[in-house]
């Protein structure tokens, strides 16, 4: 996922922009860039919560000793600097908005987890920020006009258009569901080390529910992604599929809901994303190659 999601958003950005890929070397940049910045934020995470990742996840590398903390927020600063190099390459816009979910995240890490029961929301905003980033590297809002390596990137109409705000919203809104069921899992290492999360506040039968309600919302902008942008019927399949598949695994986490079951619905959740963004690659490729198909269902 940390992969496909800049990489979708690359193409979606540049096909509903200019009906054609988007140049490779500004492409590869953005790739780059996004996989840094996510990566680093989970690195930043990491070494926020090494005392209950003692309890929870006690073969993580930096709980293990594999890796020192040091180490590890230096490779965290390391992979901020790669995001910043590329975002500044790309269009300074993407920069501003780097630098927004970096600030975003790390109120998560280092103040929210322990502090109030919301501390998930700083994730999903910072989530949904990245595939905006990616999107303005290729589609500037034409506010700044600062140019990057290659010039200033054009705009090429709205601000920011309906596709990408919906992109943004469900990454965010899944996110929000992708975390909890994580922090489900982690409860009890949680609540020995006084975090006062959302499970840990409501309990787990409460945040099935709430992370289900999370997950219904994020495949309705899944599907509305796909009816702003008007693509293929290969998005609309995988969208529709993984997503009904994630609502039925969301409901049994309701049926069930325990600290093991939020566990396992975490991994799937990546799955369903890692599907859905594979299936947006996969359909603005044809778009681009078979005309005919992009007009399929319009």
């Amino acid at each position: 996922m940390d992969i496909a999601l800049p990489a979708a958003s690359a193409l979606l950005a540049a096909y509903l922009a200019t009906g054609s890929f988007p140049p490779l070397i500004p492409f590869i940049i953005a790739v780059i860039g996004g996989y840094a910045a996510i990566t680093s934020s989970y690195v930043y995470n990491d070494c926020c919560d090494m005392d209950i990742d003692k309890i929870n996840l006690p073969n993580r590398p930096l709980v293990s000793k594999r890796l020192t903390r040091n180490q590890a927020l230096k490779y965290a600063l390391f992979l901020f600097l790669v995001a910043g190099a590329a975002a500044l390459i790309l269009n300074p816009e993407s920069f501003v908005v780097l630098l927004i979910a970096v600030a975003t995240i790390s109120i998560y890490s280092a103040i929210a987890k322990r502090a109030t029961f919301l501390s998930f929301v700083p994730v999903g905003i910072a989530y949904g920020l990245v595939p905006i980033g990616i999107w303005l590297a290729f589609d500037s809002t034409g506010v700044l006009n600062i140019p990057g390596l290659f010039g200033v990137v054009p705009s090429y109409g709205d601000i920011l258009p309906l596709p990408a705000i919906f992109l943004g919203l469900m990454m965010c809104f899944t996110d929000w569901g992708f975390t909890l069921s994580g922090v489900a899992r982690d409860i009890e290492g949680d609540r020995a080390r006084g975090a006062p999360t959302f499970p840990v506040t409501f309990g787990v039968p409460g945040t099935a529910k709430f992370v289900t309600l999370m997950w219904v919302v994020g495949v309705v902008a899944s599907i509305a992604i796909g009816l702003t942008a008007k693509i293929g019927p290969i998005y609309f399949a995988g969208a529709l599929l993984a997503g009904g598949w994630m609502l039925t695994q969301s409901f049994d986490f309701m049926k069930n809901p325990t600290p093991e079951r939020g566990g396992r619905l975490f991994l799937q959740g990546s799955r369903y994303r890692g599907i859905m963004f594979g299936s947006l690659i996969l359909d603005v490729i044809l778009c681009i190659f078979v005309p005919a198909y992009a007009v399929i269902l319009w």
